[in-house]
């Protein structure tokens, strides 16, 4: 395998520190509210990324964080007069509902920031203790002159970083630059007591913390949305964070522009749910290649969802076997490419039209269970392809109700109801097949 290093800008290949134990984590959400469309990306690409290393290597530890003491999470119980836990516990359990819906594997690892307090402080007190850190009015922040190698990762110089911290220059920092470690918690605000008081963590050492617990001292693989690139994972290398490579996921657009609330795109997963298929929605997040940008558009879902008709079509009625000599190299080859899923989406297709083409029930049960096993390790074409051609579950009901009432209509010879109700579920775009006394049907592509 082969992938991106943003920590040097070139594509390596990729071997972990110990190859019986591949170690990754993953920066996860801040729950404040609900998920986008654009927290939803990096969530999918990670999953199709464990699901290669799984395949590759003997064990694969994947970390994914959850954020639950943030001034977001802060904001928004305030704005509701809740407690900041009801808001956390409200919206990580929506993001793994989502992530879910979406197919996407559960982390063998999700700590939480509130869990690891302790850990944090004695992170912040080591920095203190070696010259990087200092305590001031009730803060602790990182001085970053004190770590020559800082902005190695994102190549921005002095002035970018000035300009992209996003930090308030504060009349006590040492540097400008200079990012909190600890801050003073206000009445009625989470706090925990520490050497500097009561207050609590800043939003990068939870991260480093919550590695070095579960994952160690090094790992070998970091990854995140590149807009984490900088500020959040430089500081992370400049608190000591250690990661062989450093692998970043491309913004999500929605028709050519950045989502923002002032423009009222943002795109909730839940939303997206309410409209498409969970399989569909994690389709069309892998038609790009993971590093580039991904516009969003009304077609996208539909898109996805036709390729699927496609895919799930090539499997209907056939009784998929071990594929023995059918070849998945291209899908492999695709993944092992920096994680090339367009490639590797092209590699299903092929394996479907070779379905379509083959004239031998055997071989295509075997071509069957090649696209089958390609698609798994893009978490895609493990339902039931019946099941999948029609579609929503209570409209899928409510439709074969109706095959059900054509099938009684031509027991009883009526063909003018047969033909009636055949006329009547094709307006809604629905196909029927006889098959002999009872019916089946799909939802045309």
């Amino acid at each position: 395998m082969r992938l991106y290093n943003s920590m040097g800008r070139r594509v390596e290949p990729f071997v972990p520190a110990d190859p019986g134990h591949v170690r990754m984590y993953v920066c996860g959400p801040t729950v404040y509210s609900w998920a986008h469309i654009g927290n939803a990306r990096p969530a999918v690409v990670f999953d199709v990324l464990a699901r290669r290393l799984r395949a590759l290597f003997p064990r694969l530890t994947y970390a994914r964080n959850i954020t639950d003491v943030d001034d977001k999470i802060i904001a928004a119980a305030a704005a509701e007069g809740v407690g900041c836990d009801a808001v956390a516990a409200r919206y990580t359990a929506a993001y793994r509902a989502d992530l879910a819906a979406l197919g996407v594997a559960p982390p063998d690892v999700e700590p939480r920031a509130t869990d690891h307090i302790a850990p944090m402080i004695a992170m912040i007190d080591g920095l203190i203790g070696a010259g990087r850190a200092y305590a001031a009015e009730g803060h602790v922040l990182f001085h970053i002159p004190s770590f020559p190698a800082y902005g190695r990762l994102s190549g921005a110089d002095p002035d970018e970083m000035l300009a992209g911290a996003r930090v308030e220059v504060a009349p006590f920092k040492r540097d400008p630059r200079d990012f909190v470690l600890w801050k003073p918690s206000a009445p009625g605000q989470p706090g925990w007591d520490s050497p500097w008081g009561h207050g609590r963590p800043g939003w990068h050492i939870e991260c480093s913390a919550m590695i070095r617990a579960h994952l160690g001292a090094a790992i070998d693989i970091h990854g995140g949305g590149i807009d984490l690139r900088f500020p959040h994972h430089e500081n992370e290398i400049a608190q000591g964070t250690v990661a062989r490579f450093w692998v970043h996921n491309g913004h999500v657009t929605v028709g050519g522009a950045k989502m923002s609330k002032s423009l009222g795109n943002v795109l909730l997963v839940r939303d997206l749910l309410a409209a498409a298929p969970g399989e569909a929605i994690r389709y069309a997040l892998l038609t790009a290649q993971y590093r580039q940008p991904l516009d969003w558009t009304a077609a996208t879902p539909r898109a996805a969802r036709a390729a699927l008709d496609r895919l799930y079509g090539a499997l209907r009625d056939q009784p998929a076997r071990e594929p023995r000599d059918v070849d998945i190299a291209p899908v492999l080859a695709a993944l092992d490419d920096d994680l090339n899923t367009p490639a590797a989406l092209a590699g299903l297709h092929a394996l479907a039209g070779q379905i379509h083409a083959c004239a031998d029930p055997a071989r295509r049960a075997e071509l069957a269970g090649a696209l089958r096993q390609g698609g798994a390790l893009l978490g895609l074409l493990q339902a039931d392809p019946q099941v999948w051609a029609q579609g929503d579950a209570a409209e899928a009901e409510r439709i074969a109700a109706r095959v059900a009432d054509r099938d009684r209509a031509r027991a009883l010879r009526d063909w003018a109801r047969a033909d009636a109700i055949r006329a009547e579920l094709a307006a809604l775009g629905i196909e029927v097949e006889d098959t002999g006394p009872t019916s089946r049907w799909r939802v045309r592509a």
